[in-house]
């Protein structure tokens, strides 16, 4: 398998949404969006998603296929050297443990440090071990900081990635 990743805009809307739709009909737990909430969704929602200013859209394609077998967002820090953000990550269950996550992940540490974050941070939920781990492999480590209440009383973990190692490759 061969992997491509894909800088995609509003313009690109079609193929996100495809992506989406398949992520949070696999995972509804893994994500603060949930299926019903973007099911039926206009375009135009879809286009807003996608203009996050400053942000990265990433779609992972299986050029033999020439499918998309995943998906993440970067979101840019607020100040310089501050962090950005990783949202939106999934990976195709077909296709996981064949280095999708990392290449997705990789993509955008290096994105973060060129836009001057320190940090490259993400939410998980706390059972979802799988992603967990693969953020684990990929440099992160579970941070002190309390995430976002989830229903239950739970809150997701915080899990942050240093990028100076990445602003030394991109200088």
């Amino acid at each position: 398998m061969t992997i491509e990743l894909l800088a995609v805009s509003a313009d690109d809307w079609r193929a996100w949404r495809s992506v989406r739709i398949a992520a949070l009909t696999d995972a509804p737990g893994a994500f603060g969006s949930r299926l019903q909430d973007w099911a039926d969704a206009p375009d135009g929602r879809w286009r807003e998603r996608l203009s996050i200013p400053g942000s990265i859209n990433l779609l992972a394609v299986d050029v033999d296929g020439s499918a998309p077998v995943g998906m993440a967002t970067g979101t840019p820090a607020t100040d310089r050297g501050s962090r950005a953000e990783l949202i939106s990550m999934w990976v195709d269950p077909a296709v996981r443990s064949r280095g999708v996550a990392t290449a997705l992940i990789t993509a955008i540490a290096r994105w973060a440090a060129s836009t001057g974050a320190a940090t490259l941070a993400l939410s998980v939920r706390p059972n979802n071990v799988e992603a967990r781990r693969a953020y684990e492999r990929n440099g992160f480590t579970v941070s002190d900081e309390l995430g976002d209440l989830l229903p239950g009383g739970q809150r997701e973990l915080v899990m942050l990635r240093d990028l100076s190692l990445e602003r030394t490759v991109s200088d």
